[in-house]
């Protein structure tokens, strides 16, 4: 199968590479992480589950709902979601104890960091793009539920992948809010830097993939 080329693999591992560290870089800025790893991290604070291990269950989560959905449609190759996930699960766990070191000592530091993550996660997501293998759960179950609205209900502009995403995102934030309120009694995990991470990942992808994924494209 072409998802599985053993070139289109290196991509995809490569670029989870890259975006477990570009999630750590965002985690020790202390400003809130990304909003797909909201909920996890959260958890992670909040119980003696790792972050890694907090992201595999969720995501696996996101695969039982596109089974859900889909049913006798759900094409069987998109099982490998699964060890998918499991090693991007252990890269962020990697990733977090490669970057224990990393403190900062002013507010502009934590700033600092938090544009780093969202720079390093762009360039993690082009890799993942340039691949056209596998997806992560997290962005497939999005696909998923776009499709099937418009399925169901006809095609209509709110049902496009990019609406359905921003939807989306901001029900994981909400959730992550909530669990830290009920859990932690005060705000954790999310923060200004959540925010940023949402306005401006996908803006940086759009500007690194005419360059970068193009030339991404060309190994594959």
């Amino acid at each position: 199968m072409a998802v599985l080329a053993p070139r289109r693999l290196l991509l995809l591992f490569v670029g989870l590479v890259i975006m477990s560290f570009g999630i750590a870089l965002s985690v020790r800025s202390d400003l809130g992480t990304t909003t797909i790893s909201s909920v996890p991290y959260v958890t992670s604070l909040i119980t003696p589950v790792t972050l890694g291990t907090a992201t595999i269950l969720l995501n696996a989560g996101f695969l039982g709902v596109q089974i859900l959905l889909l049913r006798r449609r759900f094409p069987l190759v998109q099982l490998l979601q699964l060890p998918v996930v499991m090693v991007f699960g252990l890269l962020n766990d990697a990733a977090l104890w490669a970057t224990s070191w990393i403190t900062y000592s002013a507010y502009w530091h934590q700033w600092l960091l938090t544009l780093s993550a969202i720079v390093v996660l762009s360039v993690g997501i082009v890799f993942q793009i340039a691949a056209q293998s596998v997806m992560l759960s997290g962005e497939a179950v999005v696909l998923t539920i776009a499709s099937e609205l418009s399925r169901v209900f006809g095609q209509r502009r709110i049902f496009v992948f990019g609406y359905v995403k921003v939807v989306f995102d901001i029900v994981l934030v909400l959730s992550a809010l909530a669990l830290a309120l009920l859990f932690a009694g005060r705000v954790v995990g999310v923060g200004e830097g959540t925010v940023a991470a949402a306005l401006f990942i996908g803006v940086v992808v759009k500007r690194l993939q005419p360059v970068l994924g193009a030339r991404l494209a060309r190994f594959r």
